[in-house]
């Protein structure tokens, strides 16, 4: 496992050649810590040809927790209010994922092969990002996420971009509502790109279920 030297981002190396990228996008209040674990026990030994980027948000001071956390952008309510779009944390934050593709791409790798995941904020992040990139990435994946209603105003750059959209139905904190709205939404303006995957009894967390659908969405658009 390698540190990059901003140590704001754990990599966890392929173990075998190198072909495709995971940007995996932590939670409000999270840190890479909270994610790996998962990826190296669950999904590393699946997946020996990816390279895993987990960046870490800064402390931000957030209205919903009224404290410093790790944070994308601020929120006051959660699910957050149909106004709510703090646009120049929203910014950076795209402008930090943007350079994690980047790099991935100058290093070789294919931006068909470079996949988004994101988990609650981190997924409302990773698909603002996958929405608006220019790059032709091979997809984002949304685990317990929303999309910033302020957000859809802007033009969709990649309406051909697949989208794997998991959620807990018995989510209290996105609940399953916010999600089938933004996937309502989506499947408007995609391009029947959007697999939209429910989970009885799951609140706002994963389970091995998701897991297996991820790793499933993963392997077929990295090794086709």
């Amino acid at each position: 496992m390698d540190i990059s030297p901003t140590q704001h981002t754990v990599v966890i190396p392929p173990t075998e050649k190198h072909t495709a990228s995971v940007i995996f996008v932590h939670g409000l209040g999270q840190n890479t810590f909270t994610w790996r674990a998962m990826i190296l026990e669950g999904l590393v030994p699946r997946l020996p040809h990816v390279e895993w980027i987990l960046p870490q948000a800064s402390d931000k001071p957030v209205t919903y927790s009224r404290a410093r956390r790790p944070s994308w952008f601020n929120i006051a309510t959660l699910p957050p209010g149909h106004d709510e779009y703090d646009e120049p944390a929203i910014a950076d934050s795209i402008g930090v994922i943007e350079s994690l593709i980047l790099s991935q791409i100058h290093r070789g790798i294919d931006s068909r092969k470079i996949i988004l995941v994101g988990f609650s904020q981190g997924a409302a992040l990773s698909l603002m990002v996958a929405l608006s990139t220019l790059h032709d990435l091979g997809g984002v994946a949304s685990l317990s996420g929303w999309i910033p209603p302020r957000a859809r105003d802007q033009t969709i750059a990649s309406p051909n971009i697949p989208i794997l959209w998991c959620h807990g139905l018995d989510d209290e904190e996105i609940p399953i509502g916010v999600g089938e709205n933004a996937v309502e939404y989506l499947r408007e303006h995609l391009r029947d790109t959007v697999q939209f995957k429910t989970y009885p009894g799951l609140k706002h967390t994963i389970n091995d279920n998701e897991v297996d659908d991820l790793l499933g969405w993963i392997i077929e658009r990295t090794t086709r």
